[in-house]
């Protein structure tokens, strides 16, 4: 037995939508014309306008006089009024449903056609999104017309993919940096392997330089896919929100990168307040001042200081390092933030900042902080990380001076 096949327009919006406006249209011209119909009935059913009564009979003589003879009745029409009422009724009644089969008729082409141009934009809105695909989010829906609902669904949805389209080169962009920056220490590894395969003869010394080069190479690898991960959970706000003394949060920053700072001849001076109490993160925010520490660590000359300070500034509370080393440039301090950053400069080679500042940077926005930069080239560089503080006081934005030359000139 052959299964009828339903056609596609049938579970179409437009469909139900012009079903669903002819049936009311059609139930509330029927309610009118059953009212009025019941109306007229009730009325020429009440009372007969004919009515019966009986006259005298009049006969007249010769001579002009008149004699009354008896009664006759006047001929009664009230049998003939009641067909006449019952064919108009009929009547009535039979124009009345032609009329509503005419009319739902006419409404359900008119509400198709209505519905159809109400629901335009939503074909616009469906078909700009099946063109769309991931290696192009370029396009928009653009919608036009009345600030209705679907202008603003359609802005929604152009809000939506411009989010996307943002997430996605920036994705892109991410990934081609932290290839090009893997490729560099899978390069090193492999060359210093190679050439100590390829020399039999090679001695100690030279075995254990390959072995040391090897060593530093996976140590920067894994750093750089330590930060991946930690960028990645920032990315989710996978934060556990606590409260922190921001004061402690440094200290423990500064004994973990004190022994580095030692191998490189560096000092760690600290000034560090106590009582700095805020909500967040403590270990998001160790970390955003290890990756301070570690970038002053590697830039800084051997043989100086390093200062580590925490404290508050009205109602702000504030950690800083700040280093002796060679300084960035006006031109580069917007840029040491983002990822993989390097400086453009050719005999600064060494100064890139990989995803450390990145991270610095991300912990801290989330936190509901900023992180500022003073540097100078020569007289080396400051990193604030400013933070309200735990009652929420922190009302506007944080202090625009250096907290730590504000606290030496004070």
């Amino acid at each position: 037995m052959t299964r009828l096949r339903v056609p596609d327009f049938v579970y179409s919006i437009r469909f139900r939508l012009t079903v669903m406006y002819s049936t009311l249209l059609f139930a509330l011209a029927a309610l009118v014309l059953g009212g009025i119909y019941l109306a007229v009935s009730r009325s020429t059913e009440a009372q007969p306008i004919t009515k019966t009564y009986r006259a005298e009979k009049v006969l007249r003589d010769s001579s002009g006089s008149e004699q009354v003879v008896g009664q006759v009745d006047v001929v009664k029409v009230q049998q003939v009024e009641q067909a006449v009422n019952y064919q108009t009724m009929q009547n009535l009644r039979t124009y009345s449903l032609g009329m509503l089969g005419g009319l739902f008729v006419a409404s359900l082409g008119i509400g198709w056609m209505l519905s159809g141009r109400a629901l335009r934009p939503v074909r616009a809105i469906a078909r700009t999104a099946e063109d769309i695909q991931a290696t192009d989010l370029s396009r928009r829906i653009k919608l036009g017309g009345p600030r209705d609902e679907l202008r603003y669904l359609g802005d929604t949805v152009d809000s939506m993919l411009d989010r996307i389209d943002r997430a996605f080169r920036a994705e892109r962009q991410f990934v081609d940096d932290a290839s090009h920056e893997l490729r560099t220490p899978l390069s090193i590894i492999r060359a210093n392997v190679d050439a100590v395969l390829t020399a039999p003869d090679a001695t100690d010394d030279e075995r254990r330089r390959a072995a040391l080069v090897v060593d530093r190479a996976t140590t920067r690898m894994t750093q750089l896919v330590d930060d991946l991960l930690a960028t990645a959970r920032r990315s989710g706000n996978a934060f556990h929100d606590t409260d922190v003394d921001l004061g402690k949060v440094v200290h423990e920053a500064a004994d973990e990168y004190e022994p580095l700072a030692a191998e490189r001849g560096l000092t760690i001076a600290r000034a560090i307040q106590g009582g700095l109490l805020t909500i967040g993160d403590h270990d998001a925010l160790r970390r955003a001042v290890g990756n301070l520490l570690s970038n002053a660590v590697r830039l800084t000359p051997t043989h100086t200081t390093l200062t580590v300070a925490a404290g508050r500034n009205g109602t702000w509370l504030w950690a800083a390092v700040s280093d002796a080393g060679p300084g960035i440039p006006d031109a580069d301090q917007l840029q040491v933030f983002d990822r993989f950053w390097r400086s453009a400069d050719g005999d600064s080679g060494s100064r890139r900042t990989g995803l450390g500042l990145a991270i610095v940077r991300q912990i801290v926005e989330a936190h509901g902080g900023h992180v500022r930069l003073f540097s100078a080239v020569g007289e080396g560089s400051t990193f604030v990380m400013w933070l309200a503080p735990r009652d929420g006081s922190g009302a506007g934005g944080p202090p625009e001076g250096n907290p730590l030359v504000a606290r030496s000139t004070g």
